[in-house]
């Protein structure tokens, strides 16, 4: 069956692979800093710190990647339809690099601000593949 869904989980691999990159990247920056406190991040920093920039990047990772990755195993248990369920997780791989990409290179306080797209896009995919994996289901 893992056959059917190669296309998908070498999407959930990029997934995982770029969530381990913004982890790395947000605690190399935070360390990094003089006086960094472990577990704390210095509560004057804004958009215009690219330290505050990894951070949001990593946290809003943990609050989208999650739901995703279980989604996608959903998807593979379900026997949803692998072209959908691929399709819908490599929209999700990719608007993640954008927006992380994005984020870490715009500081910007501005709603919506660009990054903003492409955290909707991966929304949205997330959506889709949960409707393919009640589709699965029935």
């Amino acid at each position: 069956m893992s056959a059917q869904y190669t296309v998908m989980l070498w999407g959930v691999f990029v997934v995982i692979t770029t969530w381990v990159v913004q982890w790395f990247v947000a605690s190399l920056t935070k360390a990094s800093q003089p006086g960094a406190i472990p577990g704390r991040i210095d509560a004057s920093l804004s958009h215009d710190s690219f330290v505050f920039r990894a951070h949001r990047t990593f946290m809003n990772s943990l609050e989208n990647v999650p739901a995703m990755l279980g989604t996608a195993f959903l998807a593979v248990l379900a026997g949803a339809d692998p072209f959908w369920s691929g399709l819908l997780v490599w929209v999700f791989a990719v608007a993640r690099i954008i927006h992380m990409a994005l984020y870490y290179a715009i500081a910007t306080e501005r709603n919506p601000s660009p990054r903003s797209y492409f955290f909707m896009i991966g929304m949205l995919a997330q959506i889709g593949l949960l409707g393919v994996c009640a589709a699965g289901l029935v």
